[in-house]
């Protein structure tokens, strides 16, 4: 089974985070929620209080399949203020495996010049947050192993994305199909 992890802030967003949990996590995928801060209780953007899975450190996330950011402010900053996740992005794309980050939360891949010379996709407004990278303006870019959303709109295409790469596109047809995203 696909494993993940979802690195929750103080102001995430709250449908880019819960609802890409919840696709994956139909789809058979093993999700975690990381809390970054001190207490598991996590708020969004939008103050609805999540109780993460876990503390940032109580795993190496060696058996990570996929590392994934949602956006939201002020989460996204908070995520990019974070030495330790930032650390831990350097490695796991050192090492070729996926990362993923939806709306302003490629700014934190773009600040670690993760996005350098690759095409990626963001909130409007911050392109230039994306270091290094060709703004598609697109709701979902793939370019090797980064994946980049556009906003709260683009949760369901960006999760049944991450969903295939991580299972099969038989598995998140069905699941799209089932929760009627297509007929």
């Amino acid at each position: 089974m696909p494993k993940v992890y979802l690195f929750l802030a103080n102001g995430f967003e709250d449908i880019e985070a819960l609802g890409a949990l919840d696709i994956l996590r139909r789809g058979g995928v093993d999700v975690k929620t990381v809390s970054i801060s001190c207490l598991k209780a996590v708020e969004s953007s939008h103050g609805v209080i999540v109780k993460a899975d876990m503390f940032f450190d109580e795993s190496d996330y060696e058996d990570a399949d996929l590392l994934m950011l949602p956006g939201g402010m002020p989460g996204a900053e908070n995520l990019n203020e974070c030495e330790e996740l930032r650390d831990l992005l350097v490695r796991h794309n050192a090492a070729g495996r996926h990362i993923a980050a939806i709306c302003a939360a490629p700014m934190v891949l773009g600040s670690l010049g993760l996005l350098e010379g690759r095409r990626a996709t963001c909130y409007p407004g911050f392109e230039d947050r994306m270091t290094g990278a060709t703004y598609t303006g697109e709701p979902v870019t793939t370019d090797g192993n980064i994946t980049t959303g556009e906003g709260p709109a683009a949760t369901f295409p960006y999760a049944y994305r991450l969903l295939a790469m991580l299972t099969d596109e038989q598995t998140a047809h069905n699941v799209a199909t089932g929760m009627r995203y297509i007929r």
